[in-house]
C-alpha cells in the first residue's frame, strides 16, 4: 500500500480541517478507496498510486483556494473535486471589485466612489497620493492592495511605515523595549492586517521579514525594490523625512502615501511634509493623487442620529 504525506505550511490545520474534522470527514467521503488520517498539521493518505495522485491533485488545489479565499467548507470541496480547473470552482467567489478574501473568507472592496477611484489610481501610477479625513478608508483600502499585489506575486515584500509620536519618534521615554514602544502608533496597520490575512500566516510572514511594519525613521538608509510600501499618518512627516521617504523607492515598488492634512501635529510654524509633496509633485507623471472626504466615512448607521442629536441639543444652547 502507498503513502502520501501533505504537510501544512503557514496554515492553520484546524481552518483547513473544520470543525471537528468535517472537511477531512468530507475528503473520505469523495475518496472512498484511501484511507485519510488527518493529525497535527499532516493529511496522511494510503491507497493505490493513481487514487493518491488524484487526491494530491484535488488537495493542492484545496491549499491554492484557501490560501487565495481564507475559507474552506464541504461545497467548495465538492465543487473542487468535481471541477476540471478553476475557473469551474472560482466564479462564485469573483468579482472585479473585490481587492482580497480576508479572514473567514470575508471580501474585501471598496466602498465608496473614490475608494473605487484610488484603487484605479493605484493600478495606474507607481506611486500614489490619498489624503483625507480620518475614516475614509486610506489605509485600510491601501494595505488590501498591498496584500493583494503580494498574494499576486507583483511584489516580494510589504512595508508599512508612519512617523510616530508627534513626529519626534522619541521613544526613549516610554517603557519597555523597542516593539512595544512603537506597537500603539502602529496598531491601525497591525488591525487591517489581521482582517486580511489569517494569524499564524501573518505571524509567519512578519518573521520572515515579508511583511515589515516600521517607524520612518527605520527606513533612512534603504532602498525598497519589489515592495508595495504604505506611509501612513505623512501629514506628521517633515519635509527631510518626506524627501528622505520619497527616494527609497527602488525597483518594481509600489508607494503609497495617505494623510489628513487637518490633523497636523507637527510643532507650530513646521512645515507639513505631506502639504508640501502635494504641491511640488501635482503634475508629475506617474504620480497620483486622491482627495477622499466626509462622503467616504464608512461609519454604523448610529453615528449620524448620535449626531444629529448633539446638533439639536447644541443650537438649543
Amino acid at each position: 500500500m502507498n503513502e502520501l504525506i501533505i504537510e501544512l505550511s503557514e496554515i492553520s490545520p484546524r481552518d483547513f480541517f473544520g470543525e471537528q474534522n468535517i472537511n477531512i470527514e468530507k475528503l473520505k467521503e469523495l475518496f472512498p478507496k484511501l484511507k485519510i488520517v488527518a493529525r497535527g498539521n499532516k493529511i496522511k493518505a494510503f491507497g493505490d498510486e493513481e487514487v493518491l495522485e488524484e487526491f494530491n491533485k484535488r488537495i493542492a488545489m484545496l491549499l491554492e483556494y484557501f490560501t487565495k479565499y481564507n475559507k474552506l467548507d464541504e461545497n467548495v470541496i465538492e465543487r473542487v473535486f468535481l471541477s476540471r480547473s478553476k475557473d469551474d470552482y472560482e466564479t462564485s467567489e469573483n468579482s472585479n471589485e473585490v481587492l482580497v478574501h480576508g479572514v473567514n473568507g470575508r471580501k474585501i472592496k471598496p466602498q465608496t466612489a473614490n475608494q473605487r477611484k484610488l484603487v484605479q489610481l493605484m493600478y495606474k501610477n507607481d506611486m500614489l497620493f490619498a489624503v483625507g479625513p480620518a475614516g475614509t478608508g486610506k489605509t485600510y483600502t491601501g494595505v488590501a492592495l498591498a496584500v493583494k499585489a503580494l498574494k499576486e506575486k507583483q511584489v516580494r515584500k510589504i512595508i508599512l511605515t508612519r512617523p510616530v509620536v508627534e513626529a519626534g519618534e522619541k521613544l526613549g521615554f516610554l517603557p519597555g523595549d523597542l516593539k512595544e514602544k512603537l506597537d500603539p502608533y502602529m496598531q491601525p496597520l497591525y488591525d487591517a492586517l489581521r482582517d486580511m490575512i489569517p494569524a499564524e500566516k501573518l505571524e509567519s510572514l512578519i518573521e520572515k521579514g515579508v511583511i515589515q511594519i516600521a517607524p520612518l525613521a527605520f527606513m533612512r538608509g534603504r532602498t525598497l525594490d519589489n515592495a508595495f510600501v504604505i506611509l501612513d499618518e505623512a501629514q506628521n512627516t517633515t519635509h527631510s523625512q518626506m524627501k528622505m521617504f520619497l527616494t527609497r523607492m527602488g525597483k518594481s515598488a509600489k508607494f503609497m502615501i495617505t494623510g489628513d492634512p487637518g490633523q497636523i501635529d507637527l510643532p507650530r510654524h513646521t512645515l507639513s511634509g505631506l502639504k508640501e509633496a502635494l504641491l511640488i509633485l501635482k503634475d508629475v507623471v506617474g504620480v497620483g493623487i486622491i482627495h477622499l472626504d466626509d462622503k467616504d466615512v464608512i461609519r454604523h448607521k448610529l453615528v449620524k442620529k448620535v449626531i444629529s442629536a448633539y446638533k439639536s441639543i447644541e443650537n438649543r444652547d
